[in-house]
This record gives C-alpha cells, sequence and structure tokens, in this order.
C-alpha cells in the first residue's frame, strides 16, 4: 500500500511540475504578437474596391500586426442587407452609394442592443461611369465617346452589366443609359438597350421632367438577349477579356487597374460631376422588389460617393478605427492613388460630431 501511495504522490509531482513549467513558459510573453493574441475585424467593402483593398489589407496589417484583416467584396446593396437584414456582425462596412447607409441602417434596428445599425458615415471616394472594352471587341477600331449610342445595339453586339438589385454599378447604369437619351438626342435608347431584354421588364415611368426606373423583383434575360447580367460589375471583366461579351459598363479605377480600353461618358451622364448633379437627378431608378426587410430603396441620381462606417454592432470597434484611420491617413490615400481610385480628403462626414475622435480627425462635416 505504502508503494502504490508512493507512486501516486510521484506522479502528482510530476504532474505539478510540469504545470509549472508550462505556466512559467506561457507566462513570458515573447516578442511581438502571436496569431492567437490578433484581434481579427471584419471589413465588407464594394466589389470595384477589390484591389485597392487587397493592397491596403498588406499594408495595414504590416503597419498594425496585432490586428487581421477578413475582407469580404460584395455589391453595395448586399454589403449593407448583411448587417441590415441578415443581422451579421460587421466591423468596417465599405459600398459604393454613400445614400445605403443612412437608407438601410440609420433606420434599421438591432435586435440584440435596439440600437440603429449606424448613426454616422464618411464619404471618402468617387468615380465615375464608362464603358469598358478590349481590341477584339465589335466595333473597337469605329467606336468613340460621340457614337457609341450607335454600335452599343447593333446586332451581334453584347453588352454586360451589373445586377441593378444587388450592385450600385448596375443601377448606375441604367441612369447613364437613361440621361444619354437627352444628351445624344435619342429618346428610345434606354428602351432599345434594355427594354426588351428581361423576361419581365425593366419600366420607365415620366412624371414631369423625372423618369423613374422600375426594376422588376425577377430579373432574368431572355434567351439570345444582348445583354448580359451578372451580380457583381467586377464579374464582368473576364467575359469581356475572352470575348463572350463586347463591352461592360465599368468604373473608371476598374478599367484603369485592369488595362482595358473604355468609352467616356460625358460628365452630364458620367456620374462624377458635382456641377451637374441637377441633370443627374432627374433619373430615379426603383427597386421593386422585397428584397428588403424594412424600406424599398429608390436611388436618385447623384455624383458617385464611396462611403464608410462602424456598425454599431461591430465586435472591435477600436480596431475597425484603426483601419479607417489607416485608409484616410497618408498611407491609405497614397495606396488609393496607386490603384486609380479618386478619393476625397479630407473626408466628408454625416453627423460629425457622433464620429469616433480618431475618425473625426480626417474629416469635415458633410453639410
Amino acid at each position: 500500500m505504502s508503494n502504490r501511495r508512493t507512486v501516486i504522490f510521484a506522479l502528482v509531482g510530476l504532474l505539478i511540475f510540469l504545470t509549472i513549467c508550462v505556466t512559467a513558459c506561457g507566462g513570458r510573453k515573447p516578442q511581438g504578437t502571436t496569431s492567437s493574441e490578433r484581434i481579427s475585424i471584419r471589413v465588407l467593402f464594394a466589389g470595384s474596391l477589390i484591389i485597392p483593398f487587397d493592397q491596403l489589407k498588406t499594408e495595414f496589417e504590416k503597419a498594425h500586426p496585432d490586428i487581421e484583416v477578413n475582407m469580404e467584396g460584395h455589391g453595395s446593396i448586399q454589403v449593407i442587407r448583411y448587417i441590415s437584414d441578415l443581422q451579421e456582425q460587421v466591423d468596417v462596412a465599405v459600398t459604393a452609394d454613400h445614400s445605403l447607409i443612412p437608407m438601410l441602417l440609420y433606420s434599421t434596428e438591432d435586435p440584440n442592443s435596439g440600437r440603429f445599425y449606424a448613426d454616422w458615415y464618411i464619404i471618402f471616394a468617387t468615380n465615375e461611369m464608362a464603358l469598358a472594352y478590349t481590341e477584339n471587341s465589335s466595333h473597337a477600331t469605329e467606336i468613340t465617346s460621340d457614337n457609341w449610342v450607335e454600335f452599343m445595339n447593333h446586332p451581334g453586339v453584347r453588352v454586360g452589366a451589373a445586377d441593378p438589385r444587388i450592385d450600385a454599378n448596375g443601377y448606375r447604369a441604367l441612369m447613364a443609359v437613361k440621361l444619354a437619351e437627352r444628351v445624344y438626342d435619342r429618346p428610345n435608347l434606354f428602351y432599345d438597350t434594355f427594354g426588351t431584354e428581361f423576361r419581365v421588364p425593366i419600366r420607365v415611368a415620366h412624371v414631369n421632367d423625372m423618369s423613374q426606373i422600375k426594376v422588376p423583383e425577377i430579373l432574368e434575360t431572355k434567351k439570345g438577349a444582348h445583354i448580359v447580367l451578372r451580380p457583381y460589375s467586377v464579374q464582368l471583366l473576364p467575359l469581356l477579356q475572352t470575348g463572350e461579351i463586347d463591352y461592360a459598363f465599368e468604373y473608371m479605377s476598374v478599367i484603369e487597374q485592369h488595362g482595358l480600353r473604355c468609352v467616356t461618358f460625358p460628365n452630364e451622364i458620367n456620374l462624377s460631376d458635382p456641377a451637374s448633379a441637377d441633370e443627374y437627378a432627374r433619373v430615379e431608378v426603383a427597386l421593386d422588389f422585397q428584397r428588403f426587410a424594412s424600406v424599398k430603396p429608390q436611388f436618385t441620381g447623384e455624383p458617385i460617393r464611396y462611403a464608410a462606417t462602424i456598425p454599431t454592432n461591430a465586435g472591435h470597434p477600436e480596431a475597425a478605427e484603426t483601419f479607417l484611420t489607416f485608409l484616410l491617413g497618408s498611407e491609405g490615400q497614397r495606396i488609393m492613388a496607386e490603384n486609380h481610385q479618386p478619393t476625397i480628403s479630407p473626408a466628408l462626414a454625416d453627423n460629425f460630431e457622433a464620429l469616433p475622435a480618431t475618425v473625426r480627425a480626417y474629416c469635415v462635416p458633410l453639410d
């Protein structure tokens, strides 16, 4: 019995010794930061930012090794839906249309906290609409900014567009074509381009000097349609490069990042010029379906403005602030410029006083 007791005591002593050793080794904090100590933040962003944001992630994590950034690119509407409708936790939300944030996050409560998902946002970048093509596109040697409306609907020409129910680029493509009717004196251009391409048609209603484009709940192209629809505008790029489509409505930054040819649009239709804001406002797109739980979005034409916010349900708001200040600071501005993404600096802040102090330092009030 005594021998058995001796063995037990010896084993217990050995376990205590090993525990002390492990604790002592674990208690010494090594130089640098281990992966288990890193904070992980989730950043949802508009797909047109995928190239600059990939570089932003790399350089940010190098400058802040204690923060890991999980990037997810989506259509801008989908970015917001992950928060407002799917109630997922997001640390930073970035959209290509600033109006989505007040429209869908200011008025939607987080069921866990009872707080609205956002009460501020910052406008930090802009862009312009254009028509991308390659040297192998149909009529590539003939098309110009003056005559693109003549060639776009030629027999055999296929044109790519993003789904306006998901991607801001998609409803902006509709706006650009409708605005082009006045500029090029082509009153049937929108109908010729989109009017007969879908099983359930996109309709246009005219009230005084305003045109409202109504996008149906089900948006499927007919067999043989010359319009090719994809959820996100960046998904059109492979189709363009392989020749499956001839042209695609894209942002100028994306066109330049991929070295594509493009037809530039005049300021009156490219949605980039603040001086043309009244002209843009002649067109509105209404999403006529129940994708959203709380509202039925309507988008009035206006200059393109990218925006960001930190949702109130963010898991790591302080780390999210650090990410935003990096984006708005000199390093972030350099990265955006290197990738042909035009920025607005200082950023314009809605509800300026509600911003975190660290972010506010890079902003001025929107109004």
